[in-house]
């Protein structure tokens, strides 16, 4: 029987020892190793041999090792390189991984830092293979015309009213993939028209289970919001439907392979991605839920969620956490998508740093990678710079609109909203429901 090929690896670093004892240890492990002193003829060893990982130093004599990354990350998306230095800086490290690369490790390397990082990396470019099978199916999913459906319309409260602007759908189908933020694995979406009277449902990949976005179908808030039907689930669904609800987009479905994909963690790409494809208006007036009194949810720790009449849509916050995030208030006013997009849609999802083994045991927080959350220490945050002051509280905002837009229409009302999350944000709507009888 022959025997399997066994993995390519090259090496790239302008001191003839370290190449020399790195591809001796990794020879030693089995690999096959390939050698350049320059960033210039590792790019064209590259094109030619497509080694399956690429262990990269960040200062080289003719192109920095960024540099080399970049024309790598071009040549071939899905290119596993770890990135090597012996006097970098986490900044030098949070923009390789920005930019691509699957890890940083400082020099000098031991014996079992290399391997485990070229191990590492091998487990990196075939979850990138999964990744581009899971983008055909996207692709294969767009194409389908859809089975005959029902898309029905969520209940009608006696809070619905008809409103003088029009429905809306997307003009064409597109296709989005990334990381799934909680389940760490790589998820794809397409999202896709439906007529008036639709409404937004999901319909799950592969199994084909057809789920309405409405608080009924909500099956967890633990630091996202699930829906689920039949046994099937849609995790984190809030940033997408934010940015629906801003928008106003009343009929939509989105397809989607078990977690909405987090992008940069907040709803600023679909946002764009919804501007790209363009709006439909549609021959048909949409609906609106009208909030005719105050309905309130509270808590322990002064927790406070109440919804009030508006003429329009806004969100007051009050948040507050240890330093370096302390006390923090936004008032916004939903204007118009321009104002959300301004104001909202940029701030990202965030967790701290004391949390994550915990969130590490139930399986939560597996895919927040350095470029799609942000990351709180004790002191101060620690890997990246935000693009509010008050970045947090505009999150916890962000998920309000997300959250609230389960009521299956567009909301007029004032929120005021104090030290709360997703489960209060359900419990809201559901105390609504429960008022009406439903």
């Amino acid at each position: 029987m022959p025997r399997s090929r066994k993995p390519l690896v090259l090496i790239v670093d302008d001191e003839p020892g370290i190449l020399q004892s790195l591809a001796g240890v990794l020879q030693d492990e089995g690999y096959r190793t390939l050698a350049s002193e320059s960033g210039e003829k590792a790019i064209e060893l590259y094109r030619k041999r497509r080694p399956e990982v690429v262990m990269l130093d960040i200062w080289l004599p003719d192109r920095d090792g960024l540099e080399v990354l970049q024309a790598l990350r071009e040549e071939d998306p899905a290119a596993a390189v770890v990135m090597m230095s012996g006097h970098g800086t986490t900044s030098t490290a949070v923009k390789a991984i920005k930019m691509g690369a699957c890890d940083f490790i400082e020099k000098p390397l031991s014996y079992n830092q290399a391997v485990d990082a070229v191990a590492d990396a091998l487990e990196y470019r075939n979850s990138g293979s999964e990744g581009r099978e899971l983008l055909e199916a996207m692709e294969r999913a767009r194409d389908r015309s859809p089975k005959e459906r029902t898309f029905e319309l969520p209940p009608l409260l006696p809070l619905v009213e008809v409103s003088r602007e029009p429905q809306r759908t997307v003009r064409e189908s597109r296709v989005l993939y990334g990381l799934g933020l909680h389940s760490g694995s790589r998820t794809g979406m397409v999202l896709q028209p439906l007529p008036p009277d639709s409404g937004i449902h999901f319909l799950t990949l592969p199994g084909d289970v057809q789920i309405p976005a409405h608080v009924g179908a909500v099956a967890e808030t633990d630091y996202a919001t699930t829906l689920s039907a039949e046994g099937e689930s849609v995790k984190t669904v809030e940033h997408l439907l934010s940015a629906l609800h801003a928008a106003g987009v009343t009929n939509l479905l989105v397809k989607v392979h078990g977690e909405i994909p987090v992008l940069d963690g907040s709803a600023l790409e679909f946002c764009r991605t919804l501007e790209e494809i363009g709006l439909e208006e549609q021959e048909a007036p949409r609906r609106e839920i009208v909030i005719d009194r105050r309905y309130e949810v509270s808590g322990p720790d002064g927790k406070l969620l109440s919804i009030e009449p508006y003429n329009g849509f806004a969100v007051s916050y009050h948040l507050r956490y240890p330093p370096p995030i302390g006390d923090q208030t936004f008032e916004f006013d939903m204007t118009g998508v321009a104002v959300y997009k301004d104001q909202i849609a940029p701030a990202r999802t965030f967790g701290f740093m004391k949390d994550l083994a915990m969130m590490a045991e139930l399986g939560l927080a597996t895919g927040g990678r350095l470029d799609n959350c942000i990351l709180v220490g004790e002191d101060n945050v620690l890997n990246t710079e935000l693009r509010f002051s008050d970045e947090f509280v505009r999150h916890k905002i962000l998920d309000i609109v997300g959250d609230l837009y389960l009521l299956g229409y567009p909301i007029r009302g004032r929120v005021t909203a104090q030290f709360t999350g997703h489960r209060f944000n359900i419990l809201l709507l559901r105390k609504i429901l429960e008022e009406h009888g439903l």
